[in-house]
């Protein structure tokens, strides 16, 4: 008995060295509570010395040696990091700490259990690297670290967990390439990847993976061919490289190789092709995505052949043709959602449409050619949720049978030709958030049904022929936050009830023929962000919103407002764009806050406003000037027939001005002094010599017909400008001297480059020396960065090519500064010499136009002072300039028209108007006329298709879109050409798609 006792406890001693007691692990686990976080310890309440191991709250013991064999806290909401003692769990087989937030770096501890299974860290926050020591685990089955921020790359030891079936590492930050030894986990059948930043290419090793059944890498920056190894997964159900690099051909035998394919999610890469034939032989296809890539041909109508296919995704290829697939898809009696947007389908809607699943809820076929009407049928589609057919070139009514769509949340019929009355039925679509029909041509009156859709969000009208008034009973959908009728011949006044819509952000009704006042429960708006009320006939005072502090764009010009502007507006933080101009506002303007930037405020056109920052160039107030309405209405006749007689005494003085002005001018060398005296600071030719480094190369950035500019710094100001000297040797250099400061002292626009001031003085040698000073613009001209390869100087050199993005808003920009010019200045102004070198851009790529050397002023008197400004010779800048110029026309509005096309041309293809390639009787613009549209990718610039055009929207049509209105600007007949108003407006819409549309495919 005592020799047995003996060996009984030897035998518990020697258990004990060896770590075989329960007593370990009831350590290891009190030290893992010690570590989570005081405020969620309350979880693991039952872990203390009073109650049994093998009871406390997620531990699983052994039923013979009564260790633990299982640790589930998934989902726990435990905090902390874990402990290193965990490693001391010796038995441990399972450790489940799912979806908790640990945080912290993953112990090397964990390696020391060689016994564990399944291993299940995901959806915590943890960090660091992958710890190499967890490869010593080698009977893990199941591995799970995704969905935490773990970062570096993926050691090539995982190749030693061979009994792997699971693998689970997306969600993080990893790194690096794929190691080859992943090829050794022949058991794996579930491989998830996806959301890293792992790059080049899948190593051709994981062929041996014949068992996989999943198999995600997508949203990483993989590149190379289609994957060859995957082809050698002919069990493979779930495929997802969505969001890649790839690139290259499909094989022809695709749907031979993969016939188990359930999910197919190819999307944003860069796959070129048509679409395998084979592809029908899939015959428990799902879901498949091929959106976003490059794939051409015509979209097959086998595809008809995979009953079961419930999601279709072809939107933003290459395709041609018809819609004919359409027909083969009403197989697909379980489709869910279609889409083929952004291609160049043409063809009409064919009313094979409504045979489609009655399960369908998303059908999407924008931004395509598609034409005609859209089908009555469309109402047998009685489960849609979304329907957009925006972009295309629908024309006809739109068919009452909307209105059977009951379930319909979305409906986008934007930019088509769709014609008639808003259909009242659109009434019965109770569930509908939003309804944009901006951009067609629908005409009559807002229907009143409208107000029935009680949870509209958004409701975009505008860019229509309708009229009529603004029904009230809109003003009871009280969930609206998007309200645009913009652009109709709307009448009436603002409803009253307008202080109704509480969650409203937008409200657009700009540009139609709405009057009276403003009312004043637009301050009970107080979620507004944007208000555009211009281009309207409202008078009456500013509306008190002083309590709508979220205002970030005000746009009242254009109307008839009178009283003083509100000193509160310089106090809205969020303010970027306050617009008052060609109003009937007076008094003094504020000069605190938001006053003080003279860019994001425009009060132009207000003949009584007086003060304000010297930017406006405003008459000072005069002090004890108030006076009343009353006595103003009073003297009212009296000073009608005082400003009678000194408009006749002022044109009789103007005359005699300007009689012994050219008189003057005859005599002496300086014609400009009257000119400069709008401006308030004076440079002295020192001062500029001093700035310009003695007018060194190294300050040069740039020549013209008539000068040459420099870079200028002035240190004690930290002040950069550029300043243009002018070649006063040069035959009209006076002449654009003289002009350049006549058409810039009254103007202001944000695109417009500002002139700071002038310098007409004498040289160090006594000549006579004219300069001047414009804020610098730190990204040089537009040419420079359409022509790169002919910057001689690299620093000058653009480290990158536009974007289409860019290129769009730089259009937008340069057409806005010519509406402004054209239309809302004083005196209508033609620049007379719109070419990419007289577009520059500043930091932020917002394009200003420069150099008014040649511009008119066009209600100007001709006789008394253009005359001597304008030379035969000078029309403009060859290419650039228009046709009639060539025989003897007068500058025109029309004329830089014609060059803003050829700009826009040149924005696009990369070809100058001179360019050798243009032979015999071909320019530019019958050039491009005759290759468009099938050629338009042909003859595009290549930066703008290499410069990451993985995007929602057509790029052909989009490019199509831009050339055709320059095509249009550029016409050889003036009067055939489109206005410059005209122009921006389908520039902004296609931006506006363009940016919607990326912005959605990113999301």
């Amino acid at each position: 008995m005592r020799l047995f006792l003996l060996y009984s406890f030897s035998a518990f001693m020697l258990l004990e060295a060896y770590g075989f007691s329960d007593e370990t692990d009831r350590r290891a686990l009190l030290d893992f509570k010690s570590q989570v976080s005081e405020d969620t310890q309350v979880v693991l309440s039952s872990w203390n010395n009073s109650s049994p191991l093998c009871n406390w709250k997620g531990v699983t013991c052994g039923v013979k040696h009564k260790r633990v064999i299982r640790l589930d806290l998934g989902g726990s909401q435990l905090g902390g990091v874990i402990s290193p003692s965990i490693g001391n769990l010796s038995f441990l087989k399972s450790l489940d700490l799912i979806n908790n937030s640990f945080t912290g770096a993953i112990p090397h501890e964990v390696g020391n259990l060689f016994r564990l299974h399944f291993l299940d860290l995901s959806s915590n926050a943890l960090e660091g690297m992958i710890p190499i020591s967890i490869f010593n685990c080698s009977r893990l089955s199941r591995l799970y670290l995704d969905t935490n921020h773990l970062r570096g790359g993926i050691s090539s030891e995982l190749g030693s967990l061979t009994k792997l079936v699971r693998l689970d590492l997306s969600q993080n930050n990893l790194t690096g390439k794929l190691p080859s030894s992943l090829g050794n986990l022949t058991s794996l059948t579930e491989f998830q990847l996806h959301d890293n930043s792992l790059e080049g290419e899948i190593p051709g090793d994981i062929a041996r993976l014949n068992q996989m059944v999943e198999f995600s890498v997508a949203a990483n920056n993989f590149s190379g061919g289609f994957p060859h190894a995957i082809y050698n997964f002919s069990s493979l159900e779930y495929l997802h490289i969505r969001n890649n690099l790839f690139s290259g051909f499909l094989r022809t035998d695709f749907g031979k190789l993969l016939p188990n394919l359930v999910r197919l999610n190819m999307r944003y890469n860069y796959f070129k092709g048509a679409i395998p034939a084979t592809l029908a032989n899939i015959s428990n296809l799902q879901h498949f995505s091929i959106n976003d890539n490059r794939m051409t041909g015509s979209i097959p109508s086998s595809i008809g052949k995979l009953r079961d296919l419930q999601y279709v995704f072809f939107s933003n290829n290459f395709w041609v043709g018809d819609l004919q697939f359409l027909d083969a898809l009403t197989n697909c009696t379980q489709l869910v959602a279609l889409s083929s947007s952004g291609s160049m389908l043409g063809g009409h809607l064919p009313s094979s449409l409504a045979n489609l699943s009655t399960n369908l809820r998303f059908l999407d076929l924008a931004n395509n050619l598609i034409s005609g009407n859209i089908p009555h049928q469309i109402g047998n589609l009685v489960s849609l949720q979304e329907l957009t057919l925006e972009g295309n070139l629908l024309t006809g009514l739109l068919t009452t049978s909307i209105g059977k769509l009951l379930r319909l949340q979305g409906l986008d019929l934007r930019f088509n030709s769709i014609s008639g009355e808003i259909p009242p039925s659109i009434g019965n679509l109770t569930r509908l958030e939003r309804l944009y029909l901006a951009n067609n041509r629908f005409e009559g009156t807002i229907t009143p049904s409208l107000s029935n859709c009680t949870s509209l969000l958004h409701l975009l009208i505008g860019s229509n022929k309708l009229f009529g008034t603004i029904p009230q009973d809109i003003m009871q959908i009280q969930s609206l936050v998007s309200l645009v009728v913009s652009g109709n011949s709307l009448t009436g006044s603002l409803p009253e009830d307008v202080g109704r819509l509480e969650n409203l952000v937008d409200l657009w009704a700009a540009n139609n023929k709405l009057s009276g006042q403003l009312p004043q429960t637009l301050g009970n708006c107080l979620s507004l962000e944007t208000l555009l009320l211009e281009g309207n006939h409202f008078d009456g005072a500013f509306p008190n919103i002083q309590r709508l502090k979220g205002l970030k764009i005000i746009d009242f010009s254009n109307n008839s407002l009178f009283g003083s502007i509100p000193a509160y507006l310089a106090n809205f933080s969020a303010l970027e764009y306050l617009n008052l101009s060609f109003n009937n506002f007076e008094g003094s303007l504020p000069t605190e806050g938001k006053f003080q930037n003279a860019s994001i405020v425009s009060v132009f056109g207000n003949k009584n406003l007086c003060g304000g920052i010297k930017e406006w160039k405003l008459k000072p107030c005069s002090r004890g000037s108030k006076h009343s309405s009353g006595s103003k209405h009073v003297k009212i006749g009296v000073s009608i027939g005082i400003s009678f007689l000194l408009l006749l005494l002022f044109v009789a003085s103007v005359y005699q001005c300007l009689f012994r002005k050219r008189k003057k001018n005859q005599q002496t060398n300086n014609p400009a002094t009257s000119t400069l005296e709008v401006f308030h600071e004076r440079m002295s030719y020192g001062e500029i010599r001093n700035a310009t480094n003695g007018f060194s190369s190294g300050n040069m950035i740039g020549s013209g017909s008539f000068g040459t500019v420099f870079k200028a710094s002035f240190p004690a100001e930290n002040k950069v400008v550029a300043v243009k000297v002018l070649n006063m040797q040069r035959r009209g250099a006076m002449r654009s001297f003289i002009a350049e400061c006549e058409s810039l002292k009254g103007i202001r626009h944000r695109n417009l480059v500002k002139l700071l001031t002038a310098c007409s003085s004498i040289d160090f040698q006594g000549n006579e020396f004219k300069a001047l000073v414009y804020e610098f613009m730190p990204n040089g001209n537009l040419d420079m960065w359409l022509h790169p390869e002919e910057v001689e100087e690299t620093t000058h050199r653009p480290s990158r090519a536009l974007t289409l993005l860019e290129r769009l808003n730089i259009a937008v920009d340069v057409a806005s500064v010519l509406e402004y010019l054209h239309v809302h200045c004083f005196e209508a102004i033609a620049h007379c010499d719109i070419k990419p070198s007289n577009v520059l851009l500043d930091d932020d790529m917002t394009a200003h136009v420069s150099d008014f050397g040649l511009a008119r002023l066009l209600n100007f008197d001709q006789e008394s002072f253009f005359n001597q400004l304008s030379s035969a010779g000078v029309r403009g800048t060859i290419g650039y300039a228009a046709p009639e110029y060539g025989v003897g026309g007068q500058p025109s509005i029309h004329g830089d028209v014609y060059s803003f096309g050829i700009l826009l041309l040149e924005m696009i293809t990369g070809k100058r108007p001179t360019s050798d390639f243009l032979e015999g009787n071909f320019s530019l613009h019958s050039y491009i006329k005759s290759v468009l549209p099938e050629g338009v990718l042909g003859i595009t610039d290549e930066s703008i298709l290499d410069n990451g055009l993985r995007v929602s929207f057509p790029i052909a049509e989009c490019l199509t879109l831009v050339l055709d209105v320059g095509l249009r600007c550029s016409e050889e007949s003036p009067t055939k050409r489109l206005t410059v108003s005209e122009a921006r407006k389908e520039l902004i819409s296609m931006r506006e798609r363009f940016f919607k549309t990326r912005r959605t495919a990113r999301h």
